[in-house]
């Protein structure tokens, strides 16, 4: 027996209520009519079950190995790729600058491929991703080095938006935020922490047949990162409705679900317009946008060059500087799913952020105004855990404020696109004049964590003023004259809809 009928059965054995009846529209079909489906809370129950089994550990995994891919070059520069590679002055910088520029660029087209093509497309992408890092193990200039990060943006720009925006598939707006949490607010802090290992591990090792050093590293995570992709071209979800994971009843209950949080309580996979990817641009989505800017500009600067930092606070070796980048990550991880479950229970997301960002204040406060070795490696853990849950934060509180799905798929790719900005301008944070204190780039950090914060919090207000609006009907004038299609793709703006503060 199916996990829907178990559930349906169980209700009507307990209720005496008839079984619902599920619509006899085609699986196939765009438009679903939910708004007579019951949802057994005990079938959804083992639905969301299935589904968090299914979704949240092959994410987890993706984005892991996506995150130790990206910082690898981090760990490779300690190990002596600048050196190897004739890289002078400002080469490295550079590179990492192009990487950044490519990556933004193809967030939003990457998203509606996804939308166009289904999950097959991350699959092809993280292969992609695989090949390239094999590819770096064996560049011999600066000019390789250049190739490799401009087509290594190419193919991991659209891997994060692409996650989340399938998360959003299958999960309600209240469920997103500790799901998100755990994969994106995990999975980078794990990766590098992990990466750290990884690096130590592979530098202290013989050569890998004539790949020595640094190019160890590139290599085996690019194994890794075809083998995890050639697996997920049969393991990642297609769409609830086309889905084989799912029995029929429960495609029906999913989609239900995800009708739930429509103001029309219905499903419709509505087209892609340019009025809808334009309505992405409003206030709450450039708002996150900018507050992501700010962000990864002291948390990617500081996670790019954290093993050269730690490098610069005693006389270590590269494997021991690459060792004690683990332990602030470790801490992450755990402020990270704390931070989710508080922002869960108390179905907030800007208050959280908010605290958070003030454990990056004071992180970054120490960095600038001290120089003990053991208070600015104290101040490596406040800020990395500060930052840590940032953007899973943001990224959910955008998603749960973008309706229809186009306006969702391009609201993910433009926060975290175009908050990339913020990573390229984290490379050149953290420049070799300033060592061993980096007061620049430390204070950069710093100021823009308080406006990051300045600007969430306008965005907190802003959200109770326009809900507050809507509640006494100063919204209702959106429906006038418009046909049920058009009311059902308002979404966001529809005057019932309310934004989740």
């Amino acid at each position: 027996m199916s996990l829907g009928q178990r559930g349906v059965s169980e209700k009507k054995s307990l209720e005496d209520e008839e079984k619902p009846e599920f619509p006899t529209k085609s699986l196939s079909s765009d438009t679903w009519d939910l708004e007579d489906v019951d949802i057994d809370p005990v079938v959804e129950k083992r639905l969301l079950r299935n589904i968090d089994w299914a979704i949240l550990p092959l994410f987890m995994i993706l984005y892991t190995i996506n995150s130790i891919d990206r910082t690898a070059v981090g760990n490779a520069k300690i190990a002596g790729l600048e050196s190897d590679l004739g890289l002078k002055g400002f080469d490295f910088n550079k590179a990492l600058s192009l990487f950044y520029v490519v990556f933004i660029v193809v967030e939003i087209p990457s998203d509606l491929a996804l939308k166009r093509f289904g999950s097959i497309w991350l699959a092809f992408l993280i292969i992609a991703f695989g090949i390239i890092a094999i590819c770096t193990a064996f560049i011999e200039n600066y000019a390789g080095l250049i190739l490799t990060r401009i087509f290594l943006g190419l193919a991991e720009g659209g891997l994060l938006p692409g996650l989340v925006y399938v998360m959003s598939r299958y999960y309600r707006r209240r469920e997103l935020v500790m799901r998100i949490g755990i994969f994106y607010g995990v999975s980078p802090s794990l990766a590098r922490a992990f990466g750290g290992l990884l690096s130590s591990g592979l530098l202290a090792v013989c050569p890998i047949g004539t790949v020595v050093s640094w190019r160890k590293i590139f290599l085996v995570e690019g194994i890794m990162a075809i083998g995890i992709g050639t697996i997920c071209l049969f393991a990642l979800p297609a769409d609830p409705e086309k889905t084989k994971m799912l029995t029929e009843e429960e495609r029906v209950v999913a989609l239900k679900r995800i009708a739930a949080d429509s103001v029309t309580r219905t499903y419709k996979k509505e087209p892609t317009t340019a009025a809808l990817v334009w309505r992405a641009f409003n206030v709450t989505s450039i708002l996150t946008t900018l507050a992501f800017i700010l962000t990864n500009i002291s948390f990617q600067g500081l996670s790019l060059y954290l093993p050269t930092v730690i490098a610069t606070l005693g006389h270590f070796t590269t494997v021991e500087s690459q060792l004690r980048t683990v332990p602030p990550y470790i801490v992450a991880i755990v402020w990270s799913l704390t931070n989710s479950y508080i922002s869960f229970r108390i179905k907030r997301r800007g208050v959280c952020i908010l605290v958070s960002f003030l454990l990056n204040i004071v992180g970054y406060s120490i960095f600038v105004g001290s120089g003990n070795q053991h208070a600015r490696y104290g101040a490596c853990f406040l800020a990395i855990s500060g930052g840590a849950p940032a953007g899973p934060m943001m990224l959910t509180w955008g998603t749960d404020n973008a309706s229809p799905e186009t306006v969702r798929a391009v609201t993910t790719a433009l926060i975290v696109g175009v908050g990339q900005l913020g990573a390229v301008i984290a490379v050149w944070t953290y420049l070799p004049q300033d060592a061993p204190n980096y007061i620049r780039g430390n204070s950069l950090n710093l100021g823009a964590v308080i406006l990051a914060w300045l600007l969430l919090a306008s965005q907190v207000k802003y959200i109770y003023w326009e809900n507050a609006k809507r509640a006494r009907g100063e919204r209702d004038y959106r429906l006038a004259g418009k046909t049920r299609e058009e009311i059902e793709q308002l979404g966001a703006r529809h005057p019932g809809y309310r934004y989740q503060p």
